[in-house]
């Protein structure tokens, strides 16, 4: 017989550092008015020249298309000295707390972490040190899908009987890779979230699930080494001319496959869902991603306007501004989905459960 499982505990945590649209209004003026060579508008534009757009992901980019941060009205970004992990320590000890629980209670940690602090190897033994954890720990990355794909990892074991509790870490640290002067970076930032998955009653917990490799995104993004005289050398995101058109052209697909796919294997139809999160790389996906399902928007959420894209932390993120507005409650039906980008489109459908929440964080 298989094990019901899913979220039990669920915790964000964001950089106490604020950075608004004024900070770069201030130091790229010039840019800011003429959104300049690496402009948004340029990644993300997708209908020719004269034409309106006619896919829903363009449709819904429309309205912020005069905006030159593309509705982030803040994000929050680590200070110096301040590292992906130690987001992460947080998010778990919150986690872990809203359980009454300890490092050490969980039978493995699973940490996705974009990037770690260290090249070569991930966070997960580090932050397993940090935490004074004597259990497994591993490392585990699939981009902007880390977290959902760390869902569906840990309530795989669990289902098998193969671990009782598993704490799932995902972090995202962009703004120690973006350039400010590049306005791609405008709408980057950077959080960590936690939650812990364990047994569930019948019914309950993940019920199906649908994943998608994304290698069509292959060479959109990519990182590449800068080096500045007064500064070590660092890794810095940049992307391709054509990343725009490739992201703009295979959003709609991704998701509209992983959301039936997940449905279909949970045995019920997109129309049963009560909620849905996805998570935001950018203003208006969250509303795209209603219009493409037939979902009212109503029904989904985005934190993106205060975070701007913090990656895999996104979903946690969502999910956890849903749940503590009581915009879910226990035994709705709840449609989750992530893209990443060189990485993976994952969908699961969920039966929510008594989920312990972390503080508040907004």
């Amino acid at each position: 017989m298989t094990i019901a499982a899913g979220i039990k505990s669920l915790a964000v945590t964001l950089p106490e550092t604020v950075r608004t649209n004024a900070y770069y209004s201030e130091r790229y003026p010039d840019r800011v008015a003429a959104l300049a060579e690496k402009s948004l508008g340029k990644l993300w534009s997708n209908a020719p020249a004269g034409e309106g757009p006619k896919d829903a992901f363009s449709i819904e980019m429309a309205r912020y298309l005069d905006d030159p941060f593309r509705g982030t009205v803040e994000r929050r970004v680590v200070r110096p000295g301040e590292t992906a992990r130690s987001l992460e320590k947080s998010a778990a000890e919150r986690a872990l707390g809203a359980l009454g629980m300890t490092a050490n209670d969980v039978d493995l940690m699973i940490v996705s972490s974009f990037q770690p602090d260290q090249i070569g190897v991930g966070n997960a033994s580090f932050l397993a040190r940090d935490l004074g954890m004597k259990r497994p720990a591993w490392n585990l990355e699939s981009a902007c899908s880390g977290s959902v794909v760390g869902l569906h990892t840990a309530c795989g074991l669990v289902s098998a009987g193969q671990y009782e509790r598993i704490l799932v870490v995902a972090s995202c640290t962009y703004s120690r890779n973006a350039d400010d002067a590049d306005s791609v970076s405008w709408f980057l930032g950077d959080g960590a979230g936690a939650f812990v998955v364990g047994r569930e009653e019948n019914g309950h917990g993940l019920l199906g699930m649908h994943t998608l490799p994304t290698t069509e995104t292959c060479d959109t993004f990519y990182y590449a080494m800068m080096g500045d005289p007064s500064a070590p050398p660092r890794m810095v995101m940049q992307c391709t001319p054509s990343s725009g058109k490739v992201l703009a052209e295979t959003a709609e697909p991704h998701l509209v496959k992983c959301a039936e796919g997940a449905a279909r294997a949970a045995g019920v139809r997109l129309a049963d869902v009560d909620f849905m999160i996805c998570n935001t790389p950018t203003a208006w996906f969250s509303a795209f991603a209603a219009r493409a399902l037939g979902i009212d928007p109503k029904r989904t959420i985005s934190t993106f306007p205060r975070t701007g894209n913090i990656g895999c932390a996104l979903m946690p993120a969502n999910l956890h501004a849903a749940a503590s507005t009581q915009k879910i409650k226990k035994g709705d039906l709840v449609l989750v989905y992530s893209v990443g980008s060189v990485s993976t489109a994952s969908a699961a459908v969920v039966r929510w459960g008594d989920v312990a929440l972390g503080p508040a964080v907004w």
